[in-house]
């Protein structure tokens, strides 16, 4: 029995009539039994501006933005042979967001479940013209498929939360030939459907998230993420010329990578993936004969350092009172405030008197935030800093690794550091301005 594959690409393979074309070959080629999309390149963001602009702007501030999203998608329309029916579909679809927009306008309000829908467009449409594009390229039975019909979600607007169960039971019940058919079915990432029935978004990034819960709720053999890239590198490039292509890596390790600040992976991508077992490719729609990355549960080589990664715009907060010198349940009275607002920490260092957590830049302009932490003791913030992190195997079982890392980093302070935690994992904090020297540094002592 063939292999069941779910193959996602993302905005810059939808980028126009050309990259399309490109990507529909690579899924076709693949033998793909599923196809999940993001929106045509940058038209996520301008519906993200007509989310703003709409609610303290002018209507001759908005009609522009309006005018470019229809633009992106008609300059694809044009190139295809068969359009008639197609156009017609997609000028509903522009009548409607149209329609969203002025409403919008005009109660000067977007709530989040109205600002959802508002982004939903992008994949709605992106999908719609490739599944033509598809069409124009295979005589396989190819059909459009709103992904809305199975991707269940909770009710958390702008971040949803998908519910497993009902997700598998409605792939059963709609996808049943993607699998056991010869059925190419193509549909949209980041968007979902609430109990309810409202239209709900897995938040920015999301799509790659959504394709591996499509993946794991029809069971397939492996997930292919297409992107402009030609696999997982040992660094970002434009920081580090001589970054390597990484050809397999296992699923603890590209999760670090990507929590830790690796743009090609959604965080949560690999969630459910890992829970099924289901093999991870990373390619590029631009240069698909290249060998990729491939993630995996096991790996020929385990290396000590496998990658770095930043993660930009960090704050350091730090917490300091006496009431915490020998005293029980403070911290749990902490994070009660972090967990009351949803807010995430992503390393955290104490000491007899006081915490000290990282969290993105913006959690600072959550007065209510701090005012409540501040009830708690003196709180401390400083900005703009990043957070590197060393991604590797048994790094805290190996002696003589911080020597090398600090003796590299001799005119670089380190505001924090976390390690133990993780076996894959070592990260420290610096001011922003020396973040890229830090990597460089590192990369040319494990890694060049």
């Amino acid at each position: 029995m063939k292999e069941v594959i779910v193959s996602k690409f993302g905005g810059s393979s939808m980028a126009d009539y050309e990259a399309m074309t490109r990507s529909a070959k690579i899924a076709i080629n693949q033998n793909s039994n599923i196809v999940v999309v993001s929106a045509v390149y940058g038209v996520t963001n301008l519906l993200v501006e007509l989310s703003k602009k709409s609610c303290d702007s002018e209507w001759n501030d908005i009609e522009p933005l309006l005018k470019e999203v229809r633009n992106k998608h008609e300059r694809i329309l044009e190139k295809l042979p068969s359009q008639n029916e197609l156009k017609e579909k997609v000028n509903k679809h522009l009548e409607e967001l149209n329609t969203l927009v002025k409403g919008i306008f005009l109660l000067k309000e977007c709530s989040a479940r109205t600002y959802d829908s508002l982004l939903s467009f992008g994949e709605r449409l992106s999908s719609l013209i490739f599944a033509e594009v598809v069409k124009e390229n295979t005589e396989k039975d190819t059909q459009f498929f709103d992904v809305r019909k199975v991707l269940i979600t909770s009710d958390d607007f702008n971040k949803a939360t998908p519910q497993i169960d009902i997700i598998s039971k409605k792939c059963d019940q709609h996808l049943y030939d993607a699998k056991y058919g010869n059925v190419l079915f193509i549909t949209q990432g980041f968007i979902g459907n609430s109990i309810e029935g409202h239209t709900t978004t897995l938040g920015r990034g999301g799509s790659d998230y959504s394709a591996s819960l499509i993946a794991e709720g029809i069971g397939a053999d492996i997930l292919q993420i297409w992107t402009d890239v030609a696999g997982i590198a040992t660094t970002d490039p434009r920081i580090v010329k001589e970054a390597k292509l990484i050809d397999e890596i296992t699923y603890s390790e590209a999760a670090e990578l990507a929590t830790f600040g690796a743009k090609i992976l959604h965080p949560t991508t690999l969630s459910p993936a890992l829970r099924s077992n289901i093999k991870v490719f990373v390619g590029s729609s631009y240069e698909p004969e290249a060998k990729g990355t491939w993630i995996k549960t096991k790996v020929e080589n385990a290396p000590l350092v496998r990658a770095m990664a930043k993660r930009t715009s960090q704050t350091l907060l730090t917490l300091s009172t006496p009431k915490m010198l020998d005293a029980h349940g403070f911290l749990f009275d902490i994070f009660k405030v972090f967990n009351d607002f949803k807010i995430s920490v992503d390393s955290i260092t104490t000491s007899e008197i006081s915490v000290a957590v990282t969290i993105d830049n913006d959690v600072t302009h959550n007065k209510k935030f701090i005012d409540e932490l501040s009830k708690l003791g003196k709180v401390k913030i400083e900005n703009d800093l990043s957070l590197v992190s060393i991604i590797g195997n048994e790094i805290n079982h190996t002696p003589n690794l911080a020597r090398r890392i600090f003796s590299r980093l001799d005119n670089i302070n380190v505001r924090m550091i976390c390690l133990g935690a993780s076996k894959h994992n070592f990260c420290f904090l610096v001011n922003e301005k020396q973040s890229d020297d830090a990597i460089r540094f590192l990369h040319k002592e494990f890694i060049s």
